[in-house]
């Protein structure tokens, strides 16, 4: 099968190729300090070598658990979790189910929802209303089992199915993922006796889509997670050849970043055509945003998906101000067929596209705005896939990942923490008035 490739034709017109591999004697530097897991941040370099030594017995467990919890017939199945807890399972998830599988009358897998991911009580209310007329079960992510929005939907719904099944069901419909031995999720699955499953110490959670916090909920889902850690293992196995930027596409793609954001472009939209792709960009913008945004540095991430959004920010990006790059996802081909009938009134003047499929116009004008955008003044990256299927989404997935790291450590920063969430968490305990927060409770009262 073909593998990922990035096209940076479309930016040798605004960033000479030159300076671009200037950039290579440090990437070489950053590439040996990841692999030997020396540089800023290396406690969480885990996730580099997942995909070759996941243990089998990990994932026979895991299919297991899947499987056992398919076997009850539910319909729905709830990851519960935030940002990177639930936002890598549900950029695959999405990625690969049919793009109306909730209205599907017969299907083998239950839907997969989330809860967690907010505070929102109209959410939580309707979520409880369906679940009333659903068979559901759920796994709850949480490396320390008290982050406020997981931990509050896990409260809530974890009443819900004691009330509906038992508390015996109910420990049998709920799994946890969450620290090897410490935390308070850790503890009352232990005094509960959930089956559970672990985040792995050197792995953040933006990194943590191939350990189980995204393995199980794929599983449940119906897909393949050893294809997915295959095309994430030829990524990887790519990258250990070495970090040319001739041979090593995630080198060749940070550098550009770079290169790009020293030339003035410091937003980067990442551009799909295909509305399955959407939670992919979702997980893109937090694993870059999160790792890079920070020191006053880094390239702010956006996402668009096109064509729908050529009608909203496509001006924009066609006219606006000249900060931007566009990064395009392109994948090959579909994985379904629909041609373009012919139509004898042709009132709507498309009998020009009759016989064509509705991939191949949506190709044309991928390729169109491109060079619309071009010239005005948007550079263009090229991520190419061959399809989407597991494999693919593996191989982004650690292309990605590994791209980020490389281009973090080329702005100087650690891109494995995340020291500015933690500000607006403190201003909330304040006013909700937690236990030992009291003086930072005085102290916003008087800011407001």
């Amino acid at each position: 099968m073909k593998t990922l490739k990035v096209d940076i034709s479309k930016v040798l017109g605004f960033v000479p190729k030159e300076d671009i591999y200037n950039y290579q004697n440090e990437i070489d530097r950053h590439h040996r300090s990841i692999l030997g897991k020396t540089g800023k941040g290396n406690d969480f370099l885990g996730w580099v070598d997942l995909p070759g030594e996941t243990d089998e017995s990990l994932l026979l467990s895991i299919l297991d658990s899947a499987q056992k919890i398919r076997e009850k017939n539910i319909d729905v199945f709830i990851v519960i979790g935030i940002g990177g807890s639930y936002l890598g399972a549900r950029a695959v998830i999405e990625s690969l189910k049919h793009n109306f599988s909730f209205l599907l009358n017969k299907k083998n897998n239950p839907e997969v929802i989330y809860a967690g991911q907010n505070i929102g009580e109209d959410y939580l209310y309707d979520l409880l209303e369906v679940l009333d007329e659903k068979e559901y079960a759920l796994t709850v992510i949480s490396k320390s089992g008290t982050t406020t929005e997981p931990a509050l939907a896990f409260r809530i719904l974890k009443s819900h199915l004691e009330n509906k099944y038992g508390k015996a069901g109910a420990k049998e419909r709920i799994i946890a993922i969450t620290d090897e031995s410490k935390g308070a999720l850790k503890q009352l699955a232990r005094e509960e006796g959930y089956t559970t499953y672990v985040v792995p110490d050197d792995v953040g959670g933006r990194y943590s889509v191939l350990t189980p916090v995204g393995l199980l909920p794929i599983a449940v889902a119906g897909f393949d997670i050893r294809a997915l850690l295959a095309g994430a293992k030829k990524m990887q196995e790519l990258n250990s050849l070495g970090s040319s930027l001739d041979e090593n596409p995630m080198a060749l793609y940070a550098a550009t970043r770079n290169a790009l954001l020293k030339s003035g472009k410091v937003i980067e939209i990442l551009v799909n055509y295909q509305p399955s792709l959407f939670y992919l960009t979702e997980w893109w913008k937090q694993l870059f945003g999160e790792s890079e945004g920070k020191e006053g540095k880094g390239i702010f991430p956006a996402g668009v998906g096109f064509t729908t959004d050529l009608h909203s920010m496509g001006q924009y990006i066609q006219e606006g101000y000249r900060m931007i790059f566009e990064t395009v996802l392109a994948v090959g081909k579909a994985k379904k067929k629909l041609v373009v009938p012919m139509d004898d009134a042709n009132l709507d003047g498309l009998n020009y596209l009759a016989g064509k499929r509705i991939h191949d116009v949506n190709k044309m004008a991928e390729l169109g705005t491109a060079l619309a955008h071009i010239d005005g003044g948007v550079p263009n990256i090229g991520i190419i896939v061959p399809e989407v299927n597991e494999e693919t989404i593996g191989e982004l997935i650690y292309f990605f990942e590994m791209s980020c790291a490389l281009s973090g450590y080329t702005l100087g920063v650690n891109p494995f923490d995340q020291p500015g969430v933690e500000a607006y968490k403190k201003n909330m305990f304040a006013l909700l008035g937690k236990p030992g927060f009291e003086s930072e409770t005085e102290a916003i009262r008087k800011k407001i």
